[in-house]
């Protein structure tokens, strides 16, 4: 991945390809490892802030921006298409698992489940943030197995459909609002390059998804109403916003003019002798006897 070290996209990336094949499979990986239907089932996506939250964190979030800035090719229209074609599978199926999560409810101990619910999301913050402690933890797909296993209620299972429309349509919305933020990605893909920092990004959207849990629990004075995830995914936006990384980042615009450009290409023997004379000149001056010799090599 060339413009970020996303660990949860890399290990993704491996298996599956790049470009379109992968953003499918990042945003579906909360669908295929049951992560979304367990926020569902925890009450997590219950009402308005639940279904922007989960949205912007599970189906959006910064392996979403990686994916999308980082592997996406072709036009500014190219990309939107691709972004509408994965989406046109990932809302359907939140849709259906928004409509069979009550009926998972009902035969579970919610008090149970919750803490696994939360237990989950830790472990996928924790994996986003380090790809070395991820090696260590078990996958979402585990976790969520045994919560089941250890919420289960013999007397309570009774065959029967439920269905809550609201369920359906915040767990819907949750994914239209994953697919919203990849589309906006994608539009602004040339600007985002070069004024926001993805790993910075990522490291924050990691301590949004570790505070999500708390309102979860509801630990101590939090009520679960307060959307402190969002405050924390608007703060890391702010520090992700980096200005001065558009001069590294070359526009399309730019792209396309270096394309057409008539002009002969620089003479390589000239860049291989001054970068020799570079190479000498640097090994003089921090030599152990130069008076940098003895610097910090970060400085």
């Amino acid at each position: 991945m060339s413009a970020s070290r996303h660990p949860i996209a890399l290990r993704l990336e491996r298996q599956v390809g790049e470009g379109t094949r992968l953003l499918a499979t990042v945003m579906a990986l909360p669908l295929i490892d049951g992560i979304f239907t367990a926020l569902i089932v925890a009450g997590a996506v219950s009402d308005l802030l639940g279904m922007v939250e989960v949205g912007l964190l599970i189906f959006g979030g910064s392996a979403t921006l990686a994916v999308v800035l980082a592997e996406m090719e072709g036009s500014r229209r190219d990309r939107v298409k691709n972004v509408l074609l994965v989406g046109a599978l990932v809302v359907p199926l939140a849709a259906v698992q928004a409509t069979i999560a009550p009926t998972i409810a009902s035969v579970l101990d919610m008090v149970i489940f919750e803490r696994f619910a939360a237990l989950v999301i830790l472990a996928i913050a924790a994996k986003t943030a380090s790809a070395t402690v991820g090696e260590y933890l078990p996958r979402p797909s585990v976790i969520i197995g045994l919560g089941l296993v250890a919420s289960f209620r013999p007397t309570a299972f009774e065959f029967g459909f439920v269905a809550d429309p609201m369920f359906v349509v915040y767990g819907t919305g949750a994914a239209v609002v994953g697919v919203s933020f990849a589309l906006a990605v994608a539009g602004l893909g040339p600007w985002l390059r070069g004024n926001v920092d993805i790993d910075r990004f990522r490291f924050g959207s990691a301590v949004a998804l570790g505070v999500l849990p708390l309102t979860i629990l509801e630990v101590g004075p939090i009520t679960g109403e307060e959307p402190l995830a969002l405050i924390v995914l608007a703060i890391t936006g702010l520090f992700a916003f980096n200005p001065e990384g558009a001069m590294d980042a070359p526009s399309e615009d730019a792209d396309a003019a270096a394309a057409t450009d008539g002009g002969e290409p620089d003479d390589p023997f000239e860049e291989d002798v001054e970068d020799a004379v570079e190479r000498v000149d640097d090994e003089e001056s921090t030599a152990p006897g130069s008076p940098e010799g003895d610097r910090a090599p970060w400085l």
